[in-house]
């Protein structure tokens, strides 16, 4: 069984810190997890990302772990764990969000949907339930169930059918869930997750709806699609003060260090997004003092670390070398810059969670949020 211990509660704001206990290990929240989409970090040896990222968990994706290596190799393997060899937390996505972004051909209906891979153009079908069989081949200690991700910009009679649609596969995503046993002799854990774009009062309803499962965890998907970030931080305020207090929320997708600040201190306690590595290799770097783009001509002779307060690849190369990596198209630019952003992520929520703890979050939030958006 998964287990959440909320350790501390910020007395100015709605923030968090806790402690997570799954069959692969513990993570102490509030916690980024990076994104390895195909069983991989991009660019990042898990060395590297236990050492210096210092990652306690990170992701895994249903559809693209199903397209390739596919089941059967998964299954030989003994679950996503025994084929990569990282032997801490994995949570994987159900793959919605990916057939509704990935592929263009899809048709939608009750049963489930419908997709072309994006990789040969093959046909494919995801149900609530087939997807919770994916997961379990996956092994992942935390799985999410399949919704509809309608885009940012839907009208208010779509949100509601997808929603009541989403609400309907939940329910077939936990009747499968509770049939079935795990895999490989540890337990694994399902996150329902709470859509509704921007309207309040289907927030609301889907808050309520999934708080009614007693899931172990809860999951806030839907947003950083579009909508300006005033609406998403009100769709986390109306969403947390439904889903229960004693459980991890887990925002989606989401986001820039000001975003993650944001929802932290309005409850969130988990987060992935692949920008610190998709930024990383176009030569954007997220620090405490704002963003850098490695290729300007201003760092072509600064031979200053990457960052002085970093981890070990930041202070051994310096942001003058960096910069000609980037223009060479050496291999090693996207490298250090996606060591350096990932690390540079967990070491703001690990900053925030000592804060929190502190009793002192808030003060410091307000002095570095700031900052954090500027381009140096």
């Amino acid at each position: 069984m998964m287990k959440f211990e909320l350790q501390h509660t910020d007395n100015a704001s709605d923030a968090r810190a806790g402690l997570i206990t799954t069959a692969h290990g513990q993570i102490k929240t509030p916690i980024f997890m990076p994104v390895g989409t195909c069983g991989s970090v991009k660019g990042v040896h898990f060395d590297e990302l236990r050492e210096q990222v210092k990652a306690q968990i990170i992701l895994g994706n249903t559809y693209h772990l199903y397209l390739r290596p596919g089941l059967d190799v998964l299954r030989a393997a003994g679950g996503l764990h025994g084929f990569n060899g990282w032997e801490r937390p994995i949570l994987t996505d159900s793959g919605g969000f990916q057939v509704f972004s990935l592929t263009g051909i899809r048709k939608l209906r009750e049963e489930g949907c419908e997709f072309r891979s994006h990789i040969d153009g093959s046909k494919h079908f995801f149900t609530p339930e087939n997807v919770m069989d994916t997961e379990r081949v996956i092994g992942a200690d935390i799985m999410m169930a399949l919704d509809e991700c309608p885009p940012g910009k839907s009208d208010y009679e779509y949100a509601k059918k997808s929603l009541a649609m989403t609400q309907r596969w939940l329910d077939r995503c936990i009747k499968r869930f509770n049939e079935m046993e795990p895999l490989y002799g540890y337990e694994q854990t399902l996150f329902p997750i709470v859509q509704g774009c921007t309207y309040k009062d289907l927030r609301r309803e889907a808050a309520k709806f999934v708080a009614d499962k007693g899931a172990d965890g809860n999951a806030i998907g839907g947003l950083a699609v579009g909508e300006p970030t005033e609406v998403m931080y009100e769709m986390i305020e109306v969403v947390n003060e439904i889903l229960p207090k004693d459980k991890p929320r887990y925002l989606m997708g989401v986001g820039t260090p000001q975003n993650i600040l944001e929802a932290i201190e309005r409850g969130v306690d988990m987060f992935d997004c692949v920008m610190p590595t998709r930024n990383g290799r176009n030569a954007m770097l997220f620090t405490y003092n704002g963003t850098m783009n490695m290729r300007n001509k201003k760092w072509e002779t600064d031979f200053s670390p990457i960052d002085p307060d970093g981890c070990h690849t930041d202070q051994i190369y310096t942001k003058a070398y960096l910069h000609h990596l980037f223009k060479a198209g050496e291999l090693l630019a996207m490298q250090i810059a996606s060591i350096h952003n990932l690390a540079f992520y967990l070491r703001l929520v690990t900053d925030a969670r000592q804060h929190i703890i502190q009793g002192d979050f808030t003060t410091w939030k307000a002095s570095v949020v700031d900052q954090l958006g500027r381009r140096i």
